[in-house]
């Protein structure tokens, strides 16, 4: 679920009050992980290497607690600070048409559980052309583009949109490992610099870990 708090009893308090009135408040970080792991762990269990890289960040994020909360822009066009108490991961889909569907998918700690949701609402998307949202998750956009290897992704800034966002090209196969640049951006008001780095080092930790 989600719900309104005072600004000035969070820790974000300053971020709040400075950056709500930027007309740019997003920040792009690109860090370069070692996703070998990730590759195994795809071949061996037979699930989709995507699905396996949504499920690390939404584990990532879920022990994350800035990004439990986020600015909302109400109906009078005024911010405020939304709180929240579980994570849902977004998936852009190609369906069947030659568009774009997305799909909300809640994240769970247990893998297996997020495999078969992952599976249905991605499939359900692409056959049905309908994207589906969750209001009452914090939801972590991504976008794979997996047709060529990119360096760094900058995303547009939309203040109807001001979730935090992963996306990333195809992976890079090296003679030990394999890496793929990842580009984090995320609200000013929802973490600063130094927060987002240990968000990487955690994903990163975790996927070392899969």
């Amino acid at each position: 679920m989600k719900k309104e708090v005072n600004s000035r009893e969070t820790p974000r308090a300053e971020a709040f009050e400075l950056w709500m009135s930027s007309p740019m408040p997003m920040v792009t970080l690109t860090k370069t992980f070692d996703v070998s792991r990730i590759l195994k762990t795809s071949r061996k269990r037979g699930w989709k290497f995507n699905m396996i890289l949504c499920w690390a960040i939404g584990r990532a994020a879920s022990k994350t607690r800035e990004l439990l909360l986020l600015p909302e822009k109400d109906s009078d066009s005024s911010w405020r600070l939304m709180q929240y108490d579980s994570i849902a991961i977004n998936v852009i889909v190609e369906n069947k048409k030659g568009g774009i569907n997305s799909c909300d998918i809640h994240y769970s700690d247990d893998i297996q559980k997020f495999n078969k949701d992952y599976l249905r609402l991605t499939s359900e998307a692409a056959a049905e052309c309908k994207s589906s949202s969750i209001e009452d998750a914090m939801v972590v956009g991504t976008s794979a583009m997996i047709g060529t290897e990119l360096d760094c992704i900058v995303n547009q800034y939309t203040d109807l949109f001001c979730n935090p966002m992963l996306m990333w090209g195809s992976y890079r196969r090296g003679s030990f490992r394999t890496t793929l640049p990842i580009s984090f951006q995320f609200h000013h008001v929802q973490m600063d610099g130094s927060h987002a780095a240990r968000f990487l080092e955690l994903l990163q930790a975790i996927i070392i870990a899969i």
